[in-house]
């Protein structure tokens, strides 16, 4: 009967500690088998430590240190098996890399480490942790992941395993560390600790998980917001150009029919004035003619022919025109060039009025909140504003100066020209600069009492109805300033307002936000009043004076 050869492999006759084939094989008392060299050696290391000495596969051990011979019939075996040729072996070793974590049991070149034991502290290749799995003696062991860090598990004073953690100094310990440095202190097992930190850290991931579920909503609702804006944007300019369009070819046609129209009249008029002097020019023909006959019946000698001839030729037909005509200045067509300048002129107006509210309309599209108003001074002249008054808006008793910054209330009136903004009954001015976005800006004044305000542009100007007065209507907003108070009008309605008293004051703006402040400025500022409202209209910076004051916006550097 035949028998069936024993197939073996390179690793049937390996050394479980370099992992190569064996050399001078010595096999202990539990019957496993190294090379000579390495299993002294590794008991070599076990004696320094010790003094116990054991199997690195089975873990058992022997007192005292066993002598070693050599195998000599497995060293002819493996001899004879390197001559008869052994089967290519495993490709599967993989060995330490510089970024791997070693095993610590190979010797010679390493194997790269599979788990790591946080009982023993060392880290394991597959071959070399198989007694964990197969042995009782390691059941209880706890594998981990590999980790170069197993060492910072021993605590570096006792060189003892730290299994205890001190909530005093929240840090890890030895058991050792309880009876001295951190006796008295609160500790407990670290796995206790761990079990209630890892309770901590399930409910912060779950507030993390719903904070991350929040945000990926809100990016969402952004990138709707994103696709809304973008569609509205295309659609307004689309529609924009549309109308533009319409305007520029109804201007257009306006043209071509001015056009139209004055060449028509230019050639009616040409042709009438052609056709009159065709007329004249056929009567000064006649007239040559008859004066020619007359002529030369004045040379008649016979005074019987003359007089014969002399009725019939000194009778003159009737001019049928006037005897004088009356011609007109070069300014046929003046009045229709003045009165498309005129249309161009309102045109103008329109579109620059229209075109504050639609640039206005354009940068405040809201998509997201408002910086923080400012909480020092110079936060707030990161916005300041060159603010210069109006002399077409300014009441006639007003002196204005220092390049229009400066107003001063005055007992006579001063020469300014009629103009549809100025204030016609109440002591008032308003700034050249229309205000939007985010403005600072400061007022100093002197004398009894001063309002300072922002106001719309189409605020009331002529009479005095209370339409026209800053602050008692619903198209301004004012701080009245005198020397013992301060009071807040809107709309005819009054706040009395307490602060420090100061000859300055600022005011902060944010039109997008709605946002209208007032402060008391000295070595500090202090606020006095703010207003939350919606601005729908361009703001304009006001004053409103008393007989004897005098008001100027500074100039902030």
């Amino acid at each position: 009967m035949a028998q069936k050869g024993v197939q073996l492999d390179q690793e049937t006759f390996s050394c479980s500690i370099c992992l190569d084939l064996l050399k001078d094989p010595v096999t202990t008392t539990c019957g496993h088998s190294y090379c000579m060299n390495c299993i002294n050696t590794l008991w070599d290391k076990e004696e320094e430590k010790k003094k116990i000495w054991s199997c690195p596969q089975c873990r058992k051990t022997f007192t005292p240190r066993p002598v070693l011979v050599k195998n000599i019939m497995l060293a002819a075996l493996v001899e004879q098996l390197k001559k008869t040729g052994l089967q290519a072996a495993p490709a599967d070793h993989c060995y330490a890399g510089p970024e791997d974590v070693a095993c610590d049991f190979c010797t010679g070149r390493k194997l790269k480490a599979i788990k790591s034991c946080l009982v023993c502290l060392a880290s394991y290749c597959e071959k070399h942790l198989q007694p964990h799995y197969e042995s009782q003696t390691f059941r209880k062991h706890t594998l981990v992941k590999t980790s170069v860090k197993l060492q910072e598990n021993i605590c570096s004073r006792h060189d003892e395993v730290m299994k205890i953690f001190c909530r005093t100094d929240q840090q890890s310990i030895c058991y050792l560390c309880t009876m001295d440095e951190h006796k008295g202190h609160e500790t407990v097992p670290a796995a206790a600790e761990r079990t209630e930190k890892q309770k901590e850290l399930e409910v912060r991931r779950l507030n993390i998980q719903e904070r991350i579920q929040e945000r990926e909503k809100d990016v969402k609702l952004l990138q709707q917001e994103v696709e809304a804006i973008n569609g509205s944007a295309d659609k307004a300019v689309e529609d924009s150009e549309k109308m533009f369009t319409e305007l520029i070819r109804l201007i257009q046609k306006r043209s071509s029919d001015v056009k139209q129209q004055v060449r028509s009249q230019q050639e009616t008029e040409v042709s009438r004035v052609k056709e009159l002097q065709e007329k004249l020019e056929q009567e000064i023909a006649e007239l040559k003619r008859k004066d020619g006959e007359l002529e030369q019946l004045s040379h008649t000698e016979d005074h019987n022919q003359f007089l014969h001839n002399y009725p019939s030729l000194s009778a003159l037909s009737e001019s049928t025109h006037s005897s004088s005509i009356n011609i007109r200045p070069l300014s046929y067509f003046e009045d229709v060039t003045a009165a498309v300048s005129e249309t161009r002129d309102k045109l103008q107006d329109i579109l620059r009025e229209e075109w504050t509210n639609i640039s206005l309309t354009v940068t405040e599209e809201d998509v997201l909140l408002s910086p923080a108003e400012p909480k020092t001074r110079a936060g707030f002249l990161k916005y300041s504003r060159q603010i210069t008054l109006d002399p077409n808006t300014a009441f006639r008793y007003l002196l204005l100066s220092e390049g229009n910054r400066k107003a001063r209330f005055l007992k006579q009136q001063q020469s300014y020209s009629d103009h549809p903004d100025r204030f016609t009954f109440w002591s008032q001015v308003l700034s050249r600069e229309s205000l939007t976005g985010r403005c600072y800006w400061e007022v100093e004044w002197r004398g009894k009492a001063v309002f300072i305000a922002v106001t719309y542009k189409n605020i009331s100007r002529e009479g005095e109805s209370t339409e026209c007065a800053i602050g008692a209507n619903n198209k301004s907003w004012g701080l009245r300033c005198d020397n013992n108070s301060y009071i807040f009008l809107h709309n005819k309605v009054q706040t009395e307002l307490s602060g420090p008293r100061s000859s300055r004051v600022a005011v902060y703006l944010d039109h997008r936000a709605g946002i209208l402040s007032f402060y008391s400025v000295s070595e500090t500022m202090t606020l006095l009043h703010r207003v939350q409202t919606t601005f729908t209209q361009p703001l304009y910076a006001g004053l409103l004076f008393f007989e004897g004051v005098s008001a100027e916006f500074i100039k902030l550097k």
